[in-house]
C-alpha cells in the first residue's frame, strides 16, 4: 500500500534503512494525488499546493535523496531499503543483484491503490529520410521471435500477444512484469500538463526537496 511511504509514521521507519524517491515531480505529484484519491492529471492549482504538498511534506525528514537513476545500483548493493522508483529499473536492480550472488533480495510491487502505467515507444520523425526502412524496422523489432528476445533481456514485457508464447517462462509469469487484469484496472496513464500547471508542479516540487 502507498501507506508504506505517505503516512508519516511509516516513512519514519525507513529512514535508517533508506528512503529514496525519484527526482520526478509529474510522477510523484501523480502519485500523491491518486493516492489522495484526486485526479493525477489534475489542473487545479489547489490540489497541488493545498493537498499534496501537506502530504509529502509530512514525509520530507525520512528521504535520503531524490534521484531518477542513483538508486538502482544503491539497492542492488544493498545501500538503500526502500525506492519509489521505475519498475523497469528496479527490475533491473534485481538481476544485478542475483548475478552479483549477494545475497540481497530485491521486491517490486504495485500497491494495491495503483501507480502510473507506462510505455517505451519508437517513433518516426516527420522529416525522416528513409521511412520505409524506418517501417521495416519497426516490423522487424514488433516479429514475435525478436521482441520476446528483447523482453528477455531486459525484462520489459511487450505488447505483442503472439510473442507471448517465446517469452521466458519466468518473466511471462511473473505478475510484476505481466500485471493481472485486476492490477491493470487501476492504474493510470499520465497526461502532458499545460505550461500553467507545469511551473505549478515545479514550484511545489522544489518546496518539498528543499523543505520549505
Amino acid at each position: 500500500s502507498w501507506d508504506l511511504i505517505f503516512k508519516p509514521e511509516n516513512a519514519a521507519k525507513l529512514k535508517d534503512i533508506g528512503l529514496v524517491l525519484l527526482d520526478d515531480p509529474s510522477e510523484i505529484l501523480s502519485l500523491a494525488l491518486h493516492y489522495l484519491g484526486l485526479d493525477p492529471n489534475s489542473l487545479n492549482k489547489a490540489d497541488y499546493e493545498e493537498k499534496a504538498l501537506p502530504l509529502l511534506m509530512g514525509i520530507r525528514p525520512y528521504i535520503k535523496y531524490f534521484h531518477s537513476s542513483q538508486y538502482i545500483n544503491d539497492i542492488a548493493n544493498g545501500d538503500i531499503g526502500v525506492v519509489v522508483g521505475w519498475g523497469g529499473d528496479i527490475l533491473q536492480a534485481r538481476d544485478r543483484a542475483i548475478e552479483a550472488k549477494s545475497g540481497i533480495e530485491i521486491s517490486y510491487s504495485i500497491p494495491k491503490e495503483g501507480a502510473a502505467t507506462w510505455f517505451d515507444m519508437i517513433a518516426i520523425p516527420s522529416d525522416a529520410d528513409n521511412v520505409d526502412n524506418a517501417h521495416k524496422f519497426l516490423d522487424f523489432l514488433m516479429d514475435p521471435k525478436v521482441i520476446a528476445g528483447i523482453t528477455n533481456y531486459v525484462s520489459y514485457p511487450n505488447a505483442n500477444a503472439d510473442a507471448t508464447q517465446y517469452v521466458d517462462e519466468a518473466i511471462r509469469n511473473d505478475k510484476t512484469i505481466y500485471p493481472t487484469e485486476e492490477t491493470i484496472k487501476g492504474l493510470f496513464t499520465m497526461k502532458v500538463m499545460p505550461p500553467k500547471i507545469s511551473r505549478v508542479r515545479n514550484r511545489v516540487w522544489t518546496k518539498f526537496k528543499t523543505g520549505y
